[in-house]
């Protein structure tokens, strides 16, 4: 038996994104060279004008959040977690007080339960900033509920792929499934030359990959360990910033992956992805 909110015919099936969300809080301070973050500023700030419809509530995957098994949010008034170390002390006082959605996290646990995917709520967690940055520019007046979803230590892919698929009837309640995570991750990389060529690789076969008929992008992405340059770009036991897309990719089903956005930062290439 469906859940009777599984299908509302006056709201229209929202997409599903794979957003990258930057070094700490970057977008909120002084860098070298001072325009190192702006384009993806930008793309993030006017991202949110391409819906159809106003979400009626927002799922972040964040790549700062690992858990034995699935986790959600389930606090009405979830805190923020600092998560990053070394910044400017005014970063420290940035807020994004979006209202949790207990009622959400509970569907959200009931559609894992579902498809034989352990997930618990929990109540205390609050929002990391792999969710609290990005968010401030995508939805500035943090008024939107939200629910965060943990990823899994194992950092298996296939078992994302399957959350994503379990979580997918979401996206017909007026749901938004975010995933923020950053399409290249390997914190060595970062501002060496040496790695521009090698993120343009493993870019072109993950843009390639997401473009493919649902199918062949679940197969690939579920082996992206034999990408081009894969472990160049996520080294071993490090591809928690890759994880999210996997979620999103499952929750997208069939409709279609495009890349819709990538940039040069630090000399490495990061994308973003939208699907449906």
């Amino acid at each position: 038996m469906s859940h009777p909110l599984s299908h509302r015919p006056d709201t229209a099936r929202m997409p599903t994104w794979f957003v990258p969300h930057g070094a700490g809080p970057c977008f909120f301070m002084e860098w070298n060279p001072p325009d190192a973050w702006h384009k993806m500023a930008g793309f993030l700030r006017h991202l949110a004008a391409s819906l159809a419809q106003r979400p009626k509530a927002i799922v972040v995957i964040s790549a700062h959040w690992l858990e034995a098994s699935f986790a959600v949010t389930g606090g009405k008034t979830p805190g923020l977690i600092y998560d990053y170390h070394g910044f400017p002390s005014h970063t420290y006082d940035l807020q994004y007080p979006a209202p949790g959605a207990p009622e959400l996290a509970a569907r959200l646990t009931a559609l894992l339960a579902q498809a034989s995917v352990p997930a618990s709520s929990d109540a205390i967690r609050g929002f990391d900033h792999g969710m609290f940055i990005p968010m401030c520019l995508m939805f500035p007046e943090a008024d939107i509920p939200v629910v965060q979803l943990s990823l899994l230590q194992s950092l298996d892919a296939e078992s994302h792929l399957q959350a994503g698929r379990a979580i997918a009837p979401l996206r017909d309640e007026g749901i938004l499934i975010i995933g923020s995570g950053m399409s290249f991750h390997n914190m060595r990389g970062y501002g060496d030359p040496h790695f521009g060529p090698v993120s343009d690789e493993f870019d072109r076969w993950l843009t390639q990959s997401v473009g493919q008929p649902w199918q062949a992008r679940h197969q690939a992405l579920g082996d992206w360990e034999l990408a081009p340059a894969a472990r160049w770009c996520h080294p071993p036991r490090a591809e928690e910033h890759l994880l999210p897309l996997m979620v999103v990719a499952g929750a997208a089903g069939e409709d279609e992956g495009r890349r819709i956005f990538t940039d040069r930062v630090m000399e490495t290439t990061l994308s973003a992805f939208s699907f449906g």
